[in-house]
């Protein structure tokens, strides 16, 4: 196995230190690791993807990162839901769809089915409450699949889209 040696100045030895500690002692398994990483985002930049985080589950507290093409984003208020879908290509070629539900409203009429609500009078049997955010990131390996998944109007709007590779056009100005 090759030997290669690393100088490291004095500013960055907590650095070095610490990924020691969090790899259990094995700084090669960790120069290697953060290397494999920079070089498949860059190169994946280069490829003209980006870095993609998404917050997902409930109260997208949860982040997933990939690479990728947003290709559109469309929103919509369905039953009195709101949601706002992201779909991209990802490097690997493949699909993913973000779908976001932000906090909402939950309120129900009183007795009579009469709707007291905000700018009226409560009254005793009213009921409210708030749902929390969601999200989350489905992955499809087609773009058959993909159309097949998403909301007609977003389905179309994605067809243009979805077999187009993106393309890095170097220009020289």
């Amino acid at each position: 196995m090759p030997n290669k040696t690393i100088y490291v100045s004095d500013a960055d030895l907590p650095v070095y230190q610490r990924a020691q500690e969090l790899t259990g002692g094995n700084l090669s398994a960790a120069i290697a690791k953060a290397l494999r990483r920079l070089v498949e985002v860059e190169e994946g930049r280069l490829e003209g993807f980006e870095e993609i985080s998404v917050r997902v589950g409930v109260g997208a507290t949860k982040v997933q990162r990939f690479q990728g093409v947003l290709l559109v984003e469309w929103s919509r208020v369905t039953g009195g839901v709101e949601e706002r879908f992201r779909v991209f290509r990802t490097r690997s070629g493949r699909f993913a769809v973000h779908v976001a539900r932000p906090k909402g409203f939950v309120h129900t009429a009183g007795k009579a089915g009469e709707l007291t609500g905000w700018r009226k009078h409560f009254a005793s049997e009213q009921q409210w409450g708030e749902t929390a955010a969601s999200a989350v990131l489905e992955v499809f390996e087609t773009a058959e699949e993909l159309q097949a998944a998403l909301p007609a109007e977003l389905a179309e709007l994605v067809g243009a889209f979805a077999t187009t590779e993106p393309e890095v056009e170097d220009l020289d100005i």
